[in-house]
């Protein structure tokens, strides 16, 4: 497995934070060679059109909306340019509502707003794919609206000390995708969760393979998947651990707890690792099923006291 390496993102962000402090124009737009103070300025160069954003290494306390076109904000080197701390419309560091985008390289930190939802990247409209990304220390890493259509890819990025469920509002969670059609994370890092879910998604289809779900730091976590609305496709190849300081134990990963929407007859979950830190035994079930849909669970390597399956 691949996981981003966030001590050598960190280091190299801090030694270049300088150079882009004194770079007057540190966000191009890559088709024209045009720079940018503001990643929101870069945006509105590319308009509806199709462009990428190049992002010079660098801390910057700014963020933006993209309203409509097909880009891609990438780093100049991956892992050396952070967004930290700003937020646009109450919502995130990116606010996407375009055709389609596409984040590569990134680092999104302390993101937080009022209503407990801050993210890095809150996604409206179109698909997304995210790339090479670490995601930290803020309320979620990503979060969707509802709508039709629309597909989500995340691989080799990190998720780490996100998620919340205190201040009476509803959970945030690592990862929060919305009624779109489909999930694909593959080659991914989630630790050391903050509450909620690590991945909560509610698309019809589902492919979650070849991740790392480490709880052994979390605290007052939940669940490390929730179909909140059931889903076909695979959970495969994944490697879980419960830690000792969790709100609720009780499952690894939950098809439809919120209601059967989607059909998850045949989804597959088989080829996982799902276990407890070491010294901690508990009367955990590593799928729980809140329908009546024929999950097909094949062979995974489980902690002996572990239950493979219940109806809820």
């Amino acid at each position: 497995m691949r996981i981003l390496s966030t001590t050598l993102l960190v280091s190299a962000a801090i030694v270049s934070s300088a150079w882009a402090q004194g770079n007057a124009a540190p966000f191009t737009v890559a088709e024209t060679g045009q720079g940018f103070a503001t990643i929101g300025d870069a945006l509105a160069a590319i308009g509806d059109r199709r462009g990428t954003v190049v992002v010079a290494p660098g801390t910057y306390r700014q963020c933006g909306v993209q309203q409509g076109g097909d880009v891609t904000i990438r780093a100049a080197t991956p892992g050396t340019a952070i967004f930290d701390g700003a937020v646009c419309e109450g919502k995130g560091a990116l606010v996407l509502r375009g055709q389609a985008s596409s984040v590569d390289g990134i680092i999104f930190q302390n993101i937080r707003v009022p209503d407990g939802n801050g993210a890095g990247i809150r996604l409206e409209s179109g698909n997304l794919t995210v790339r090479n990304s670490l995601f930290r220390n803020s309320e979620e890493g990503i979060l969707t609206g509802d709508y039709d259509g629309g597909q989500v890819v995340i691989d080799k990025s990190t998720f780490r000390k996100l998620g919340r469920c205190d201040r009476d509002l509803d959970c945030a969670h690592g990862i929060y995708i919305g009624r779109l059609a489909s999930l694909s994370v593959t080659n991914s890092r989630f630790d050391q969760g903050d509450g909620g879910h690590y991945l909560k998604t509610r698309t019809a289809r589902v492919t979650i393979s070849g991740n790392s779900f480490d709880d052994s730091g979390g605290h007052l976590t939940n669940y490390m998947i929730d179909l909140s609305n059931g889903a076909t496709g695979s959970i495969t190849g994944n490697e879980m651990v419960h830690g000792k300081d969790k709100d609720n134990w009780s499952a690894f990963i939950t098809v439809a707890p919120e209601g059967r929407e989607h059909s998850s007859a045949g989804l597959v979950i088989e080829g996982n690792k799902a276990g407890f830190v070491p010294g901690l035994e508990r009367g955990s079930t590593f799928v729980a099923n809140f329908t009546e849909d024929a999950v097909r669970i094949g062979a995974n390597q489980l902690a002996p006291s572990m239950k493979v399956k219940d109806r809820r």
